[in-house]
């Protein structure tokens, strides 16, 4: 069972880190992305905090992962 949580924290991990970056550069390139004066929107503000939070549970993720793997059997 212990080898399927890590698969998971893996996986997940791994799909976070292709994912979320190369929707931030659709998100940038959103037309409501920036306003009139060139300043980032609340749009992209909330994305950018969003992409930041699934990119630190993907952290979380694997470092969980890791500890799993060196840490003696229960």
């Amino acid at each position: 069972m212990t080898a399927v949580l890590i698969a998971l924290l893996l996986v997940n991990a791994a799909f976070n880190v292709v994912v979320w970056p190369r929707f931030y550069t659709r998100v940038a390139k959103d037309p409501r992305a920036r306003g009139a004066d060139g300043k980032p929107t609340r749009f992209l503000t909330v994305h950018a905090v969003l992409i930041a939070l699934a990119l630190t549970i993907a952290l979380a993720s694997a470092i969980a992962a890791i500890a799993a793997m060196f840490s003696p059997a229960a």
